[in-house]
């Protein structure tokens, strides 16, 4: 990841007046651009770049079948263990979210983006307290280059949540989603405890599961891909993410230091360890970084589920799990609050270009 504070005035200024347009990255393309904008392109010195070289053709993401999730088999603890040590990524099928409203999401997703830029400039915000926003790049100043990407972002579970605040054009159809997306977080929660050895709900009871956030993500087509980034490489700072992606493809994750597709499967949703369950596993799962490519086709259509506590209201302190420490396997990391970790994330990036785990080791 390549950060720094935009100190350029020039750039400054490019890049207030993208984001005061209100408009996002759609609104540039709707304006006819055969040329990327100086903001969005990567300098060469990104070391991101020189990472492009794939894998051989003997490494695929692994696939569990989640159809007797309630019986939870021996076999599938140990697909869900091996994807989640070794890879901090796997896809699950017969998942249960109907078909129809994962249908549902992915056209009310692109429904909400395809507004007029008038419709969606009410929602368009960077105050973290806010709900429901819309923005384009989360760390648009802070990045040295834009992420070729627009979002809706709906902090589902906050206790003063209030689903009117959700655009209309994709209210009803995210409500539905999230339900199911919460149950679907129970119970992978309970099989990553069994992976763990612990007890099925012992990470439930963890509050792992109780707030999610859903971000629908919007990534326009680009006239020149190899200059930009969808979505710059990083780890996710949650416990677990959920996502829906379309077919066109884009998504890598970072495998023995070269850049692993994740493959659109039909019917199938991608999960990812978060940065915090790997803190609280004491490195047995592990947070792994990905990215987003920018492509010539498009928009690609996205929707990732958050779980993670409350940035505002949590003070609960997340360290690694008593169980799953001992004399000969001491604890790895300092415990944290997902806010100030949060704070933390971002300024190890910014500083080191490493995660924010790594300032918690003992």
């Amino acid at each position: 990841m390549v950060l720094g504070k935009s100190s350029d005035p020039d750039r400054l200024e490019q890049l207030k007046a993208f984001d005061e347009s209100k408009a996002g990255v759609k609104g540039i393309v709707d304006a006819g651009i055969t040329k990327v904008p100086p903001i969005f392109v990567r300098p060469k010195k990104d070391p991101t770049t020189a990472l492009n070289h794939k894998i051989s053709g003997h490494f695929s993401i692994p696939v569990v079948d989640l159809a007797d999730n309630e019986g939870r088999s021996a076999e599938m603890i140990d697909q869900v263990r091996r994807a989640a040590e070794s890879y901090g990524l796997f896809q699950v099928v017969n998942h249960g979210i109907p078909e129809r409203v994962m249908e549902e999401m992915m056209e009310a997703t692109h429904g909400f983006h395809e507004l007029p830029r008038e419709a969606k400039a009410e929602y368009y915000s960077r105050e973290l307290a806010r709900n429901v926003k819309y923005f384009s790049g989360s760390s648009l100043y802070m990045l040295m280059f834009a992420d070729w990407r627009d979002t809706l972002q709906c902090n589902i579970s906050d206790k003063q949540f209030d689903p009117q605040e959700i655009p209309l054009v994709c209210r009803d159809i995210i409500m539905e989603y999230s339900k199911h997306a919460h149950k679907l977080g129970v119970i992978l929660f309970a099989l990553l405890s069994e992976a763990l050895g612990l007890k099925p709900d012992h990470l439930k009871n963890m509050d792992c599961a109780e707030e999610h956030v859903i971000l629908n993500h919007y990534y326009p087509p680009c006239p020149e891909p190899e200059l930009a980034i969808g979505t710059i490489e990083h780890a996710d700072p949650d416990f677990l993410t959920i996502l829906l992606q379309d077919q066109i493809g884009g998504l890598q994750v970072l495998y023995q230091n070269q850049w692993i597709d994740v493959p659109h499967v039909p019917g199938a949703l991608v999960v990812n360890i978060g940065d915090f369950l790997q803190l609280m596993s004491n490195n047995k799962f592990i947070s792994v970084n990905h990215r987003v490519l920018a492509k010539k086709e498009g928009p690609r259509i996205s929707v990732a589920c958050f779980f993670r506590p409350s940035l505002e209201n949590s003070s609960r302190l997340y360290g690694p799990i008593k169980e799953l420490t001992s004399e000969e396997k001491p604890p790895v990391y300092r415990g944290t609050t997902m806010k100030d970790y949060t704070q933390c994330h971002y300024k190890q990036w910014e500083a080191n270009e490493v995660s924010g785990l790594e300032s918690l080791k003992l």
